[in-house]
């Protein structure tokens, strides 16, 4: 059995608990460990009259138990001075119960001011005043729960209720929103709409029918939700009797009455009263952002095409799936990628590469003697096709950006991304998806370094709220995702991510405001800044790299992943891998919270053989290899001599088109000295990287070393100063 929920150490504040609900509540917060404020003024249920007897014998009846309690007199109004009690007896505040209510029924046209005044006094000013002075200290404990209590007469009306009904459903208003301001504090508030027998109902309902509505059928809801184990927050729930159920929002699809630069008619409205009445493939909005977002999307529809029906009717899902279908196989503008070796840079320590990773050095070192573009920067290469707004020209869809996710993405590479480049970009819609909640439009975007295709990559863009239309569902274009072994994974590893790394990832490209600006993240329904998902792609991509390939670049191939959950700055990036053949399965979760937030993914790697039988013959048709072979030959004759003034292994990398092209070591430490190619059979004392073209105007005396150095043309690691030796023996023993 589970262990039962326990609330030792907690101190709660319920309002009204001198009988009914808050008398339950409070005896059974009590019961499970809990220090207790009892509040109640002590009047009727029309909230006449005062004293402290109510209170008083809900105080003793927990302390005859065995608990901790208090009493408090003092009306909900005064809030401050309830939650002083608490402070005073228990010296903190972690649980609010706003449970107290008096009843002034009149119908609508009886109510007098004072009727209601003192309903929305107690009710809803009452349970502010209360939550107010708790709030502050919620917050610097970093917890708290709250509980607003409402009613079927708040939420469905109710005849002779005016007044109550609106202070109980202006309770749900006010929940919501701290639900929304709390969340970052661990501060959940719920509602709930209680049918119980209380003095507010005791001469409502008959005496047979109080007897199964007993409050300790509503108090194990109330403790549940106000236990530090329950997520739940923003919720509204009816309860009585033993049962209890959520209640969420239901809204119809709607429709566009109005045309652009026409006016909008009541005869419009009438026309389409059936569509905007009709709950057929109803939205469940939840956050105001949904709701705005669905205006802004009417906006657009309006603007673009005259205004279109968002309703799914047989006639508008023909009409819509007719005219995205317009869009499929359109080409975006082409485009060109530059970089350099700062923006492969950039992006390496975007996703996490640092130089306290040795492996990583290769990729934010452009001195490194392997220096590389880490594979995932092959989507920094495409992005433009997405970033840019070239969805926005697609025929036939109105997009509206406030609602566009990135589902899932696919990349693949055809050869290593040289160390700089300019790359020919060209897009194309490839399909386009209907999936009922959204449209799936698939974007496949070609990267050529002239004539030949260096990466693919397939953007998955999914239109939260578009879909419904009566498309295709699925997609032979479509690259799809494959779901992990079950079984354990083969290796883990895990990154934490900086608090910055969002801020720094954008400088790749990504200029969206939601990694950035708080206020645009709080806009979309996030706390925070959140971090780009292709950003956990490239640490998830890294981790592979490490794990499998041993950071070798040439052994990738092809990855895909699937977007599952956003990620905060700061979180653990904990990537699970499975190796099957030449694929390894992964999916990466946030190590603290064990969110899943990407899924279904694998990267596919080439196998050593491949490789192997993929390089061409180091040094074939670089003009250096003859150099380097006349310098061996002069070293049989004048090497001891050599290695006497030089003492030095030097190791020299020949790039290509901005790949290594060859490898060459001149060894003036060892025996008589000698000249291989390859890396150098132990450790070099200096390492140079250049071109074959300027390692050529080098020799020909038409560069000069220390130029090239500083220019960056001439990169070099080690000791330097032996290199100026190297040059000296060289000029004066090799003549060349």
């Amino acid at each position: 059995m589970a262990l039962p929920l326990r609330f030792d150490g907690r101190v709660v504040l319920v309002t009204g608990a001198g009988g009914g609900l808050g008398q339950a509540y409070a005896l059974a917060f009590a019961k499970r460990g809990a220090s207790v404020v009892v509040n109640d003024l002590g009047g009727d249920h029309r909230g006449i009259g005062k004293g402290s007897s109510a209170a008083d014998k809900v105080v003793a009846e927990i302390r005859r138990k065995g608990g901790k309690a208090v009493a408090n007199y003092d009306s909900v109004e005064a809030g401050e001075k309830i939650v002083k009690t608490a402070l005073d007896a228990f010296g903190r505040i972690d649980i609010v119960v706003n449970n107290a209510g008096i009843l002034r029924d009149r119908t609508f046209g009886r109510i007098s001011d004072e009727d209601w005044d003192i309903i929305h006094r107690v009710h809803l000013w009452g349970s502010f005043q209360v939550t107010r002075a708790a709030w502050d200290h919620m917050k610097k404990q970093n917890f708290g729960r709250i509980i607003m209590t409402s009613s079927a007469s708040g939420i469905y009306g109710n005849f002779g209720q005016a007044n109550y009904s609106a202070a109980k459903l202006g309770l749900l208003g006010l929940a919501n929103t701290l639900a929304i301001e709390g969340k970052k504090s661990n501060i959940h508030c719920n509602t709930v709409a209680p049918t119980a027998g209380s003095r507010l109902t005791q001469n409502i309902l008959p005496v047979d029918f109080l007897e199964t509505l007993k409050p300790d059928y509503v108090a194990p809801l109330i403790l549940w939700l106000c236990h530090e184990s329950c997520e739940e927050n923003g919720g509204l729930f009816e309860v009585g009797g033993g049962w209890i159920g959520k209640l969420r929002w239901e809204r119809t699809l709607g429709a566009c009455v109005r045309q652009k630069n026409q006016p909008m008619t009541p005869e419009a409205v009438k026309a389409n009263w059936q569509k905007i009445c009709d709950f057929d493939n109803a939205s469940k909005p939840q956050r105001i952002q949904e709701s705005v977002g669905n205006i802004i999307g009417a906006l657009s529809q309006i603007e673009s095409d005259g205004g279109i029906s968002t309703n799914d009717t047989s006639h508008a899902a023909s009409t819509a799936t007719s005219g995205f279908a317009r869009a499929i196989g359109y080409k975006l503008p082409p485009f060109s990628s530059t970089y350099t070796e700062l923006e492969a840079i950039m992006y390496a320590l975007g996703v996490g590469a640092s130089p306290k990773d040795p492996e990583d050095l290769k990729f934010i070192y452009e001195g490194s003697s392997d220096f590389s573009c880490l594979p995932t920067f092959g989507v920094i290469i495409a992005q433009k096709s997405i970033m840019g707004g070239g969805l926005a020209e697609l025929p036939g869809l109105s997009i509206n950006f406030a609602k566009v996710l990135h589902g899932e993405q696919y990349l693949e590479l055809y050869k290593p991304l040289p160390r700089a480049g300019k790359l020919r970009c060209e897009a194309v819609v490839a399909d386009i998806l209907d999936k009922g909640s959204g449209l799936v439009i698939l974007v496949d975007v070609y990267s050529y370094s002239e004539s030949e295709l260096m990466c693919y990559n397939q953007f998955s863009v999914f239109l939260v709220g578009s879909g419904g239309t009566g498309g295709k569902r699925t997609s032979d274009k479509v690259k799809a995702a494959v779901a992990i072994p079950n079984r354990p994974p083969d290796a883990v590893l895990t990154d934490t991510t900086s608090l910055n790394q969002a801020a720094l990832y954008r400088l790749s490209g990504d200029w969206n405001p939601l990694h950035v600006d708080p206020d645009f993240a709080s806009l979309a329904g996030f706390d925070k800044p959140i971090l780009h998902g292709l950003c956990t792609f490239g640490f998830s991509a890294r981790h592979i790299l490490r794990q499998f390939a041993d950071t070798d670049v040439s052994r990738f191939k092809a990855i895909k992943v699937r977007f599952a959950k956003p990620v905060y700055p700061g979180q653990t990036l904990q990537t699970e891998m499975w190796k099957e053949g030449n694929r390894i399965h992964f999916q990466t979760k946030i190590q603290e919270t064990g969110d899943i937030v990407i899924s279904n993914a694998y990267v596919d790697l080439v196998p050593t053989s491949g490789v192997l039988a993929k390089t061409p013959s180091e040094g074939g048709e670089l003009q250096s290899t003859l150099i380097f072979e006349e310098i061996g030959r002069r070293l049989k004759t004048v090497g001891h001599e050599m290695v006497k003034k030089v003492s030095g292994v030097f190791e020299w990398h020949i790039t290509k088109g901005g790949n290594i092209g060859a490898k060459w070591t001149i060894d003036l430490k060892n025996d008589s000295g000698k000249v291989y190619q390859g890396p150098a059979k132990g450790s070099a004392d200096t390492t140079f990287i250049l071109s074959d073209e300027d390692f050529m105007e080098v020799v020909l005396g038409k560069l000069d070393p220390q130029k090239a150095f500083f220019s960056g043309r001439l990169k070099a690691r080690g000791n330097i100063m032996l290199s100026q030796k190297l040059q000296m023996i060289l000029k004066e023993y090799a003549k060349l």
